[in-house]
C-alpha cells in the first residue's frame, strides 16, 4: 500500500489463533496503517516476535479486552520500550475497563517503575473516539464475559470495523457499511447451543455481515480444532460478498 495516499488503509494480520498460540499462528493482534501511521491492535501472546514492523514505529495500541490470548504480548513490549537504551514513553493504549489494572497486577510496578512513564492507558467504552493520525477510531462495548470493544477505524469515506471476542448483540450497529469486516468466529454449528455464549459462529459472522452491508467479511479467532473451511463455508451460506479467512502476514487494503 502506498502509505502517502491519504484514504486508504491496510490491515495487517500478525495473529489469529483463538485462545492460544500455535507453532505456526500467533493469538489475536493485527495492524492498522494509514498515511505512516500504525495502530497494534491486541498483542497476544506470539505476536511481539511476529511484527513484521519495527515496534518503534507504532504510534499507539487497542487492546480489545484483558483476556491473554488478546493482550499479553504488551507486556513483551513494556521491557523493549522501557528497557532501552531510548526508552519510549506516553504511547496511546486505547483499552477497555480492566486491562491496565490485569497488567499492573502482573508488573507490580512500585511508584517509580518505568511502566508509569512507557504507556499512558486510556480507558475507553460505549461512544468513546480518538484519532491517530488520520484514522479515526469510534468504540463500542462488545457482549463479552469481561468488559471489551469493538473497533471502527475510518480513514476518509472508507472504514474497517474489528469485533474484538464477542457473543451477538447491538454492537453489531457499528459494522454497518464496514468496507471490511474482522469479525471473530469461534464457533461451528447452529448459534445459541455453545455451553459459553461469549463468541460467534461462522453462521453469526455471515448474518451479521449480511444484515449489516459489509463488503468484505474476514473470519478471525477460530478454535485451533476446528476445520477452517468448514467455517468458509457455514458464513458464506448467509453472506453474499467476499469472505476470506485471516491469516498470518496477510494483508488486505481497504
Amino acid at each position: 500500500m502506498d502509505q502517502g495516499k491519504v484514504g486508504t488503509m491496510r490491515l495487517t494480520v500478525v495473529g489469529s489463533a483463538g485462545g492460544y498460540p500455535t507453532a505456526n499462528t500467533p493469538s489475536s493482534g493485527y495492524l492498522v496503517e494509514a498515511d505512516g501511521h500504525t495502530i497494534w491492535v491486541d498483542c497476544g501472546p506470539g505476536t511481539y516476535i511476529s511484527l513484521p514492523v519495527d515496534p518503534w514505529e507504532v504510534d499507539a495500541f487497542v487492546i480489545s479486552h484483558r483476556h491473554v490470548d488478546h493482550c499479553a504480548d504488551l507486556l513483551a513490549v513494556f521491557h523493549a520500550f522501557g528497557y532501552s537504551p531510548c526508552p519510549r514513553e506516553s504511547i496511546p493504549v486505547y483499552a477497555a475497563p480492566g486491562v491496565n489494572e490485569a497488567m499492573v497486577g502482573f508488573v507490580e510496578p512500585d511508584d517509580d517503575h518505568p511502566f508509569w512513564s512507557v504507556f499512558d492507558f486510556i480507558e475507553v467504552g460505549d461512544g468513546d473516539t480518538a484519532t491517530v493520525g488520520p484514522i479515526t477510531l469510534s468504540f463500542v462495548p462488545a457482549d463479552h464475559s469481561v468488559p471489551d470493544i469493538a473497533t471502527r477505524f475510518t480513514v476518509g469515506d472508507k472504514s474497517l470495523v474489528y469485533t474484538g471476542d464477542t457473543g451477538p448483540g447491538e454492537w453489531d450497529e457499528i459494522a454497518t457499511d464496514a468496507d471490511l469486516f474482522l469479525c471473530e468466529a469461534s464457533y461451528q454449528g447452529e448459534p445459541g447451543t455453545h455451553e459459553y455464549p461469549f463468541h460467534l459462529t461462522a453462521r453469526e459472522a455471515g448474518e451479521i455481515a449480511q444484515r449489516r452491508g459489509v463488503g468484505h467479511l474476514v473470519l478471525t479467532h477460530l478454535s485451533n480444532r476446528l476445520d477452517p473451511s468448514v467455517s468458509l463455508q457455514e458464513a458464506a451460506e448467509f453472506f453474499e460478498g467476499e469472505i476470506s479467512l485471516a491469516g498470518q502476514n496477510d494483508r488486505y487494503d481497504v
